[in-house]
């Protein structure tokens, strides 16, 4: 299998989130008290509730991922400062979005791309957002971005599209493919510098479980909108990796036989390699296990 890129990974040296005006933090054993709910924010190994970039380098090795995006959620508190020094340590192996908050300065310098919660804004009008996604564009970054369910940011993201044609676009959690309406936000990857990325697709067929068959038809599905050469694949890690393993995450869609060996590799990786500008991944070996 060719180079395996992860299009959504979160990061965290200390969670310091917000959700609803209520507190996110880590309690321990991958707990977390979310907004007054105990939730399991991660594998309950990760018991000092630390989501580092250590841990994901030795996921990452394990599961022969080669390069990862690292994203962004007000859940989880910025976490620029973190990030950038992640970088340093790992230029070749992940990519970095600073996270947008209204009405404040976001960075741009020192990362790789911006990450807008945009189904989490107060003001959910996308069009007044044009003077930030100008600003990105003409930075040479990528935005990210995660759509309120359906279609209803889907004319406002047009009109963006339409004013940003140079700028890169990865629309993320695959549109939010169990909710109506799902298919119009897949089509904006009709236009050229528009992608769709797949993180938290596991999370979302969550009831169905592994090997998510129906998961899979999605993908053919929005491959027949779009074309496979505008979709990615993405983890959501470390949350998806509370009821499965990130090796578990790929393989899924290696073991399909319902997609080409040309699709795959695609999905899995080359069409993020040219969207991210991974020019340095490495195809990762082959680790042998007690198994």
């Amino acid at each position: 299998m060719p180079r395996i890129i992860d299009a959504h990974v979160h990061l965290w040296e200390t969670q310091n989130g917000i959700v609803n005006g209520r507190p996110v933090v880590g309690i321990g054993n991958g707990k977390s008290d979310f907004g007054g709910e105990i939730r399991q924010m991660m594998p309950p190994y990760m018991e000092d509730n630390r989501n580092t970039i250590e841990r994901l380098i030795a996921n990452m090795d394990y599961a022969r991922v080669s390069g990862s995006v690292i994203t962004q959620e007000y859940i989880d508190g910025n976490q620029d400062a973190y990030l950038v020094a992640s970088k340093n340590k790992y230029p070749d192996r992940i990519k970095i979005c600073s996270l947008y908050q209204e009405k404040e300065e976001f960075e741009l310098e020192a990362v790789d791309g911006v990450k807008i919660c945009a189904g989490r804004l107060q003001d959910l009008d996308l069009k007044k957002l044009l003077p930030v996604f100008k600003k990105v564009e003409e930075a040479g970054k990528f935005i990210s971005i995660d759509l309120a369910d359906g279609d209803k940011q889907v004319d406002d993201m047009e009109y963006l599209i339409g004013h940003c044609q140079t700028l890169r676009i990865a629309i993320g959690h695959f549109g939010m493919v169990t909710t109506p309406g799902w298919q119009k936000q897949i089509a904006l990857a009709r236009h050229k510098n528009v992608y769709i990325e797949s993180g938290g697709l596991t999370w979302l067929f969550h009831k169905e479980f592994y090997p998510y068959p129906s998961a899979v038809d999605a993908i053919i599905e929005a491959r027949d909108i779009c074309g496979m050469d505008k979709l990615m694949w993405g983890s959501d890690y470390p949350r998806t990796m509370t009821d499965i393993t990130y090796v578990m995450a790929v393989r899924f869609l290696e073991e399909t036989d319902k997609l080409t060996q040309e699709e795959k590799a695609a999905f899995l990786g080359e069409n993020a390699v040219h969207f991210y500008g991974f020019d340095k991944a490495q195809e990762m070996p082959q680790i042998g296990n007690m198994l």
